[in-house]
């Protein structure tokens, strides 16, 4: 499993997603995954679902920083 921010990041990601923004520049993958810290840290609800499941929570702000358009 990776360890640094842009490796889990991309890891959290479907395989589709995971192949698009691996393709981006380094700088725009360090900024996607720095948003998806931020949003794994500021939610309540993914803290409540990372007890659960943290591939799912960490699958779900993945999914939100997406959404926004951050990607």
């Amino acid at each position: 499993m990776p360890t640094d921010p842009v490796g889990r990041f991309l890891a959290a990601l479907d395989p589709n997603h995971r192949e698009a923004i691996g393709a981006k520049p380094r700088q725009e993958q360090e900024r996607l995954a720095a948003a998806w810290e931020r949003e794994l840290e500021a939610d309540d609800e993914l803290d409540t679902l990372d007890e659960l499941s943290p591939p799912a929570a960490e699958a779900e702000a993945a999914r939100r920083v997406l959404d926004r358009g951050a990607g």
